[in-house]
């Protein structure tokens, strides 16, 4: 079946039988062609090389305000490539967001008077007088942000002749609620042309009012998607984001912005630095980073990873072989300890640590919680999970990338799955991936401990990391190296 046109109020799900689906949105878009995830992000691709040109051509006014003999080609080219740097650094070329005309003057400016005192340190230009210096300053703020407010206004007004299509995913009366809002106020720039919600909720909804295509799979979802050129899904609550991972992930991979709309409780800056957290239609908004998307700070967070397992597997080479020749010797053959995990996105790893316990079989393998304090164990097998010995195998996890040496800890498939099902927020855990040691671990959460207490430090961590954190983490580890816990 083939929607007519779209229905300009929500109020109401239309229900929608299985076969073919289409969302039709005015434009050229509504032939049924979609674009590649890259020529869906031509438009923002442009508007941030209009911003680079734009900030790297905005000292060229400055220029003229430095007296003839201090014109330093080389001096100026490299004042514009480091705002170009420090701007990127601060997320001023994201173009998910159309800010304000007000909202960017204070970044825009401090990075400009950085990379003026820089230059002025550097270079000869310190002999000009503190009033030039400070007019040339005050020129280059006014080119860049006269410059980007242009871009900005330029953007908004084609957003406002074309809105941009976007789907709503979340529960029916919450996701009903955003759209209508959005429909209501045209000069935001989003117009929802679908919502995603669970067909249980559709079939329990009585209210045959027209209104919105509902799309209760993720195969619907994608046809609306590419039938109507949609890069803009909005999120409702925080809750939707566990529930309809295996959804967002998709859409992500069209080329789509993924927001989450805070549409009843305020996201408190949950968000973290890099987060531009706005405004629409009176809801607030930020960037979200789907399970299975690439996952902010991942190339510092890998570079720490190489650099100190290799590091430590080197210093920790003897310690390992000592440990692995007295295992031999008094347990006999099979020092090394293989077991299915779960790590980032799903994906399952062979975990390595030294055998200090022999299953009786695969199944308990698999399915036995814990063996910190089997009394068979003997007590060579005691100390070294006491001491946390038996892991240090799992650096080689982490040189070889399956892990991280700081992150949630991975577990088996079969307690994933349990786990999954009791506790809510446990799949998000597996954003980012899975580490030797972790927020909860340096809390005591190690062992046989609350699992409703790991998924939330384990949340907590992934939405307000740091590189620093993490090197916190690491050294609060090492001082309880020997605490005598198991694992």
């Amino acid at each position: 079946m083939t929607a007519e046109s779209t229905v300009a109020s929500p109020a109401g799900p239309q229900r929608m039988p299985q076969g073919a689906l289409s969302v039709p949105f005015p434009g050229p878009l509504a032939a049924g062609r979609r674009p590649s995830g890259r020529t869906a992000r031509r438009p923002r691709r442009a508007a941030r090389v209009l911003l680079w040109l734009v900030d790297g051509t905005a000292a060229l006014p400055a220029v003229l305000v430095v007296p003839a003999p201090h014109r330093y080609p080389l001096v100026f080219a490299l004042l514009a490539l480091g705002v170009l740097v420090l701007n990127r650094r601060a997320w001023l070329y994201d173009t998910s967001v159309v800010p304000g005309v007000l909202d960017e003057i204070p970044a825009v400016c401090a990075r400009i008077a950085v990379g003026w005192s820089a230059v002025v340190v550097l270079s000869p230009l310190r002999s000009l007088p503190m009033t030039v210096l400070a007019a040339a300053v005050a020129v280059h703020c006014w080119a860049a942000c006269a410059g980007r407010a242009a871009v900005h206004g330029y953007r908004r007004g084609v957003l406002r002749r074309r809105p941009c299509p976007a789907l709503v995913v979340g529960p029916l009366a919450a996701a009903r609620g955003v759209a209508g809002a959005l429909l209501r106020h045209p000069d935001c720039g989003v117009r929802p042309v679908g919502i995603v919600a669970d067909g249980l909720e559709v079939l329990g909804d009585c209210d045959d009012e027209p209104g919105l295509p509902v799309l209760t799979t993720g195969q619907d979802a994608r046809r609306a998607l590419i039938q109507n050129g949609v890069e803009t899904v909005l999120v409702v609550g925080a809750a939707t984001r566990v529930e309809k991972a295996a959804v967002l992930r998709g859409l992500a991979s069209y080329g789509c912005v993924l927001w989450e709309l805070g549409a009843d409780t305020p996201s408190y800056g949950l968000g973290g630095r890099r987060a531009r957290a706005g405004l629409l239609a009176g809801f607030s908004r930020r960037p979200l980073a789907p399970a299975g998307g690439r996952w902010r700070g991942s190339v510092g967070k890998r570079v720490l990873d190489v650099a100190l397992s290799g590091s430590l597997l080197m210093l920790t080479a003897p310690v390992l072989l000592v440990c692995a020749l007295a295992l031999r010797v008094m347990e006999g053959p099979g020092v090394v300890f293989r077991q299915e995990r779960i790590g980032k996105d799903g994906r399952p790893f062979t975990m390595l640590k030294l055998r200090t316990h022999r299953p009786a079989s695969a199944h308990e393998a698999e399915t036995r919680w814990s063996v910190a304090n089997d009394q068979d164990m003997s007590r060579l097998c005691h100390f070294l999970r006491r001491t946390s010995l038996d892991e240090l195998l799992q650096l080689w996890n982490v040189f070889r990338g399956d892990m991280s040496l700081v992150g949630p800890r991975p577990e088996r498939p079969y307690y994933v799955a349990k786990f999954s099902q009791a506790h809510p927020g446990y799949p998000a855990r597996h954003r980012m991936r899975t580490g030797i040691t972790g927020l909860a671990q340096v809390h005591g959460l190690r062992g046989d401990t609350s699992i409703e207490d790991r998924c939330r430090y384990d949340n907590a961590y992934i939405d307000t990391w740091s590189l620093w954190q993490d090197v916190c983490i690491l050294l609060r580890t090492a001082a309880q190296f020997v605490r005598p816990t198991g694992s």
